[in-house]
């Protein structure tokens, strides 16, 4: 009788990240306030909304100078080269675990077909250290 293999797990291996030009920034908005027209560009924009507030990622230059919430960044973004197979396990944690151990703290977004690591922009040489120190390869893409 055969046994199933085990899944895989992504953190039990490298991983390849990309690293994106340009700056993007987090805000924090009232949970009813609508959805930004201003959130536009890449890399990366995304608006979640809870019941307590309307998070948005997006370009640092796209951020208005006058908003009713907190801005957190410039972040640097990490994107898992991808898509990734949503039953891999692990692929965060993989991921998150060499900076959580360099004390760099990380702002983490998924999406349908991959997940993104912000880490703040004065932390990316210290980030790239710890991920290839952890087997995981971090190309940075051209802008």
């Amino acid at each position: 009788m055969s046994v199933p293999a085990d899944p895989p797990v992504a953190g039990a291996r490298g991983v390849v990240l990309h690293e994106h030009r340009g700056a993007v920034s987090v805000v924090r908005l009232p949970a009813d306030a609508p959805e930004p027209s201003w959130a536009r560009g890449g890399p990366l924009v995304s608006v979640t909304r809870s019941t307590e507030e309307l998070s948005v990622v997006c370009p640092t230059l796209a951020v208005p100078e006058q908003l009713p919430g907190p801005v957190q960044g410039p972040y640097a973004a990490y994107e898992v080269a991808g898509p990734t197979d949503s039953a891999l396990t692990g692929v965060l944690a993989g991921l998150l675990r060499p900076l959580a151990d360099g004390g760099i703290s990380v702002f983490a977004v998924s999406t349908f077909a991959t997940d993104w690591v912000l880490v703040p922009a004065s932390s990316t040489a210290p980030a790239r250290a710890a991920w290839r120190a952890a087997g995981h390869e971090v190309e940075v893409l051209a802008a």
